[in-house]
């Protein structure tokens, strides 16, 4: 089989792989882009004045500062929380597939059930947990009014970890024991081995983890819209949420997209950040 007939062989099967993404990924961002140069009514070319408006709007600046802050927070709290469960349920403990299972059920339930379980659960006047608190003479919180951004941060953190803990299982697993048994000759502590050893072969697993949650976090909208609804006041109005209102409760699809793109360059950019920095982690080590 000549060269030639080898490259068209390949292009065959890779085809629908091809179609599947030009169709459903690039075709929606060149849409987008397109309708971005464009007035609210989609009618009249205003070039990129719709990207700078972005940058010079208070409240689009507030929602992308605050979704800094939910992501950094989710990410960083999630990270710790799913590795240390991941450790822990490493171990040769009792029932520990039971817990690995308990752990998974709130990442694999709907985000709105998510919402709509935490919403009553935290609602001041008539909410489970007030109600407990009440029981032990302990005064009522207010969560959901006085650390929005906190709640809606730890109720990610707390839907999530179950995910995160598998990703990181499935690291520990994959390095091998004969490094804990020469660190445990040489006298190496847990402590020691954890941070020689286990950190450091975890670093692919670590940044998967923090892609995927730095590119999921960054477009999160139907928790918050649930639970807070963005409030109180623009407290937990998100960027996504933002891109929303302009969209649906504005109308200016022009600028809508020029948000949704500018935010589609953002997570790439981090993302790009996110693997050299990896790359460097590899080669340190």
């Amino acid at each position: 089989m000549n060269r030639r007939r080898q490259a068209a062989t390949a292009w065959l099967f890779l085809s629908p792989a091809v179609i599947f993404f030009v169709l459903l990924f690039f075709l929606p961002i060149g849409n987008q882009l397109l309708t971005g140069l464009y007035d609210a009514d989609g009618v009249n070319f205003v070039g990129l004045d719709n990207f700078t408006r972005a940058l010079g709007d208070p409240e689009v600046v507030h929602s992308f500062l605050i979704t800094l802050g939910y992501a950094a927070g989710t990410l960083v709290v999630g990270t710790a929380v799913g590795l240390g469960l991941a450790v822990i349920l490493n171990q040769a403990i009792p029932g520990r597939t039971l817990f690995r299972s308990v752990l998974l059920i709130p990442y694999l339930t709907s985000v709105s059930i998510i919402g709509l379980l935490w919403r009553n659960i935290l609602d001041p006047q008539v909410g489970i947990l007030n109600r407990l608190l009440d029981q032990f003479g302990l005064p009522g919180q207010t969560w959901l009014s006085t650390h929005p951004l906190a709640t809606i941060v730890g109720i990610t953190v707390w839907s999530s970890a179950g995910y995160t803990m598998v990703l990181f299982l499935a690291g520990l697993q994959g390095i091998p024991g004969l490094y804990y048994e020469a660190a445990r000759i040489d006298g190496a502590g847990p402590w020691r081995r954890f941070f020689s050893i286990t950190l450091p072969l975890l670093t692919p697993t670590t940044l998967f983890v923090s892609i995927i949650g730095l590119i999921s976090t960054l477009q999160q909208f139907a928790l918050p819209y649930i639970v807070t609804g963005g409030g109180p006041g623009n407290a937990t109005s998100l960027y996504a949420h933002r891109l929303f209102l302009v969209a649906f409760n504005d109308n200016d699809f022009g600028y809508a997209s020029a948000l949704s793109v500018l935010l589609l360059l953002v997570v790439l950019v981090l993302s790009l950040v996110q693997l050299k920095i990896g790359d460097r982690a590899d080669a340190a080590h």
